[in-house]
């Protein structure tokens, strides 16, 4: 078995170097005819760099990662840390080493990406938001993980096969239930503030009004304390809902483009594509515990890789590290299909409110500063974007505005 693993794992790792070699590469593809005004020549010289810099980055993670847990399945090491026999100790310290080796990487990786964002004048972190930040993450990681492997430990033992549908239930309401918090879990990390009263805030809140819809607040997040990109994003679900402005949004776009952004986060609003998603990963969750269960049900799974009984941690590293990722990559071909297709959908409901125009300006000023990629690979696309590419979306609101424009006229001549 810890042969197949350690094939299954390398196969994996080339699957995440091809995939990495497709985006790396889309820099000399052509750009979109739709698109050419998204960067000038030096800025798409700059965008270019920028872009190699980063797919090495990737390219380098993945092979370190590779490394790193190829020598720690290929020799034992989980097992060498865990101290003796038990269920919670052994799980503990097995959490706490992984946490440990994976928490060092990730922050020799976070400091090389964010001295890459400041090369090309995109970083905002302080070097003490930035060591905040890794602090937060890492524990934040282990109790929840922690929690988790224990939760999970305990289940088992109390209630042996009939696990795997309590286990699935709990998952379930636990990623509903971080979902509804998100809006107040998020301020772990930056402020959020309401948006000032104003023409902005009454033009928005007339779009709200129009059609029903209630959210708990329009906030604003301190975006520009770490980077110089914009964004905007609808979370929550209940009386959570809210919908978030980057404060560097607010300083980029006019007052009609936020509104065309605003307007493509309400149909994600209207059409509840955040809950829906929530419902998509159900079926990540009943595959993992599945897996879980496999590799607690048939006790020599741990065995191969130096343990003398069930270690609930280690299996749940297993599953996360190596067999899920396999799932994931197929069911992600389904999943990023239906997510980008809500995008789309989005996009109708600012066409459909009249910023057709506002939304193709705003998303390309959105594209400049994110320095995003205008031309990538369709097949990587295909295979990993939530989103559809930037001309995809702006050839879409083209057709959609020539088709309401038509049906205007239409209705205006009857």
């Amino acid at each position: 078995m810890k042969v197949a693993v350690l094939i299954l794992f390398a196969l994996l790792t080339f699957w995440e170097l091809f995939m990495d070699y497709l985006n790396y590469t889309s820099v000399e593809n052509p750009v979109p005819l739709n698109v050419l005004d998204v960067y000038d020549r030096k800025t798409y010289k700059k965008w270019q760099a920028y872009h190699k810099d980063r797919g090495r980055l990737s390219v380098g993670q993945t092979v370190v990662s590779f490394v790193i847990t190829y020598l720690l399945l290929r020799y034992d090491l989980y097992a060498a840390v865990a101290p003796g026999t038990g269920i919670y100790l052994p799980s503990f310290v097995v959490v706490l080493f992984d946490s440990i080796i994976g928490g060092i990487a990730g922050v020799i990786f976070s400091y090389v990406g964010l001295t890459i964002e400041e090369r090309y004048g995109f970083n905002k972190t302080t070097m003490d938001t930035f060591v905040k930040d890794q602090i937060k993450e890492f524990a934040i990681g282990f109790v929840l993980t922690l929690c988790l492997v224990f939760l999970f430990a305990a289940l088992h033992q109390a209630m042996g096969d009939w696990i795997l549908v309590l286990l699935a239930c709990i998952l379930l309401v636990f990623v509903l239930f971080v979902s509804f918090l998100y809006p107040y879990l998020s301020r772990i990390f930056n402020r959020f503030t309401p948006l000032e009263e104003g023409e902005l805030r009454t033009k928005l809140s007339s779009l709200l009004e129009k059609h029903g819809y209630k959210v708990r607040n329009i906030m604003v997040m301190d975006a520009s304390r770490r980077t110089t990109k914009s964004n905007a994003y609808f979370t929550g679900f209940g009386k959570t809902k809210t919908i978030v402005l980057y404060d560097t949004l607010l300083n980029t776009l006019t007052a009609d483009e936020i509104c065309a952004v605003f307007a493509h986060e309400l149909g994600h609003g209207l059409h509840k594509d955040t809950l829906r998603n929530q419902l998509i990963n159900l079926g990540n969750i009943v595959v993992m515990v599945l897996l879980l269960w496999l590799n607690v049900h048939f006790a020599g799974a741990c065995k191969p890789f130096g343990f003398e009984e069930t270690n609930y941690a280690f299996v749940s590293i297993l599953v996360s590290v190596v067999y899920m990722p396999v799932f994931s990559t197929v069911y992600s071909l389904v999943t990023n299909g239906f997510s980008r297709k809500a995008e789309f959908r989005a996009d109708r409901q600012a066409v459909e409110e009249g910023y057709a125009d506002e939304l193709v300006s705003a998303l390309k000023k959105i594209s400049r500063d994110d320095f995003a990629c205008l031309s990538p690979n369709p097949l990587y696309v295909r295979l990993t974007y939530s989103h559809p590419t930037l001309s995809q979306r702006i050839t879409a609101i083209e057709k959609l505005k020539k088709v309401t424009g038509e049906k205007d006229e239409t209705d205006s001549d009857a």
